[in-house]
Formats: structure tokens, C-alpha cells, sequence
């Protein structure tokens, strides 16, 4: 009863904006959200990377907007997390996912702010962006976007529930609204009037801090603090590394020093050759350096596959928004 309730709310407030564009706030340049309709584990951030990625290839200066989920020092105003020439602000002031995004992305611009209109006003007027990534935006209807791409796992339109008997921020069937969808992790294609895609996950080789150290695989402490540890633990074990020790927090969890001493406490205690961890929790481990023993991350990226398609889609829906907005 209560998640159909909370269904029919979700329905309701994007139907009233869908009624009222007037009540959208529209940025000069296009936009291009990234989202789901559930909660943690689709993709959404390395998707968004892979997006501007394309669009530097494309020669665009793209400013990805990000909400700056869960920073410990939030500021009134937008905060510059990358500009084009540099990282401008820490984990604190940006967040794990947008100072990720920033380490990733050279060439981007990245800002942190809970109003998107406010941080892409800015990257527009003083930073030189030519077009927006709006990172986990399907829900934002502040902001007027020209393109909605949505990730969805076969889980999504699987029988699955809205909160809170299930993982879906919204039914279903507002994929309607969608521009494109994208499957992840297998799965049938939902029926949609809009183009689909598929897209994989790649994970690279271990990264350690130190270029000079080995990353021939041995037994290592695995740490993961995101919506599915689980699948971060088999691509560990599947690259090579024996998972002698784990830990588990939260998503977007601030490591206290006792929690990191903990950490390493336990890796010591069963001759682990490293810590692991995924590349989100490295970089909320990095305020705690110097680390007592070598610490690695397993990166990966979402894409699209076939590549070229997508890429195609992208080209073409691009010059279709620069119509509207130039209109």
C-alpha cells in the first residue's frame, strides 16, 4: 500500500512539471541528464564520465553538475571542483563522486551545488562550458534538460517495487519519458517509444598510488563503501586477487581515523599485500595519508556497446538541442 502510494506521489510530481515548463529553469547551453529510476548501483557517474568523455572527443567543453552528495563541508554557493586547467577543491568541499569525476576527466569542467541552474549558470558565464552532464537527473526537474538518457537494470521492469518495499525511485512506466535508455547488467530491453542501447562494465587494471608499485595480484583486504560491494568483491576476486579480509560501509560513508586504522589493523593481520577498495572509496581514503601499507583501487568504466551507435545517437541529438536552444 505505502510503495503504491509513494508510486502514484513520484507519477504525480513529474506529471506537474511535465505541465508546467514554465516552472523549468533553462541554461543558455544544451543539457544532457544521466539518471535512473532506482536507487545506487546502476552506473549513472562512470556513464556520465564515459558522456563527457565523448563530448571533449567531440571538441565540447562539457561542465558535469553534480548534487555534491553527502560533502562535510557543504557551501551556500556552486563549488569549482575542476576547471580547465586544474582541480580546484578537496573531498570536503566536493564530494566523493565529484572529485572522482575531477581526477578522471581533464578537460571537464566539474561543479558541485545543489542547484544545478546556479552551477551550470556558473560554468557557462565564467568557466567556458559549451554543454551540461547532469549527473543522476532524472529526478531534478528544476532544471530543463534536452536530453534524458536513463540507465536501467532488468531488476528495473522486473516486477520491482517503488520505496519503500523496493529499490525504484519511480515506477516503471515514466520511461516514457526518456530520450534513451540504456541497459545495464543484462537483461531485456523495456518496450520504449525512445532508442536503446546496452552498456558493460570494463574494469581496469588495479591502480596503486605508487606508479612503481607491483600489481601482480596476491591476497589483499578488500574495502567498499558503495550501493553493491558484492559486485566490486567478484571483480576483484575475477581479476586475480585472493580476498583474504573484506569491510563494508555504507555508500558515500566519511571514514573516521578509528574506522581506517580498523582497516589496516586487519589487513596487516592476515599478511594482506594491499588494501583494495573501489575508486569512489579511494578517494575518501586519500585525506587519511600516509597509509601504512600499499592501497589500490579496481577502476572501472559503463560503456556503450556497440560504441558506435551510441556515439552516433549523441552526435545527432546534440544538434537537435543546440536547435531548440539557439531557437
Amino acid at each position: 500500500m505505502i510503495s503504491a502510494l509513494y508510486a502514484a506521489v513520484a507519477r504525480r510530481r513529474r506529471e506537474w512539471y511535465a505541465a508546467r515548463p514554465e516552472s523549468r529553469r533553462r541554461l543558455r547551453h544544451p543539457v544532457i541528464s544521466i539518471g535512473n529510476i532506482a536507487a545506487g548501483g546502476r552506473g549513472k557517474t562512470p556513464f556520465a564520465a564515459t558522456v563527457a568523455r565523448m563530448l571533449i572527443e567531440l571538441g565540447e567543453r562539457p561542465a558535469i553538475l553534480s548534487r555534491g552528495y553527502a560533502r562535510t563541508q557543504p557551501e551556500d554557493g556552486a563549488v569549482v571542483v575542476r576547471d580547465a586547467e586544474a582541480i580546484r577543491a578537496d573531498l570536503a568541499r566536493s564530494g566523493d563522486e565529484p572529485l572522482m569525476l575531477a581526477r578522471q576527466l581533464p578537460g571537464a569542467i566539474v561543479v558541485a551545488c545543489a542547484d544545478r541552474f546556479l552551477a551550470g549558470r556558473l560554468a557557462e558565464h565564467h568557466l567556458g562550458a559549451t554543454v551540461h552532464v547532469l549527473d543522476d537527473g532524472f529526478q531534478h526537474f528544476q532544471l530543463d534538460r534536452d536530453i534524458d538518457i536513463v540507465l536501467v537494470s532488468g531488476d528495473d521492469v522486473a516486477g520491482a517495487s517503488t520505496f519503500p518495499r523496493g529499490r525504484l525511485r519511480e515506477p516503471p512506466d515514466v520511461l516514457v519519458a526518456a530520450d534513451a535508455v540504456v541497459i545495464v547488467d543484462g537483461g531485456e530491453l523495456p518496450a520504449s517509444h525512445a532508442p536503446s542501447f546496452r552498456a558493460v562494465r570494463r574494469n581496469g587494471p588495479v591502480v596503486f598510488e605508487a606508479a612503481t608499485d607491483s600489481s601482480e595480484p596476491g591476497r589483499v583486504f578488500a574495502v567498499a563503501g558503495i550501493a553493491n560491494p558484492r559486485r566490486f568483491f567478484d571483480a576483484v576476486a575475477g581479476a586475480g586477487w585472493v580476498i583474504a579480509g573484506e569491510r563494508v560501509f555504507p555508500d558515500h560513508h566519511a571514514f573516521s581515523p578509528r574506522e581506517v586504522r580498523e582497516v589496516f589493523s586487519g589487513a596487516l593481520a592476515i599478511d594482506a599485500v594491499a588494501v583494495l577498495t573501489t575508486e569512489k572509496d579511494y578517494v575518501r581514503l586519500l585525506p587519511h595519508r600516509p597509509f601504512p601499507m600499499r592501497v589500490g583501487y579496481l577502476p572501472f568504466t559503463m560503456e556503450p556497446e556497440p560504441r558506435e551507435p551510441f556515439r552516433r545517437w549523441l552526435v545527432s541529438s546534440m544538434a537537435a538541442a543546440r536547435d531548440i536552444v539557439l531557437a
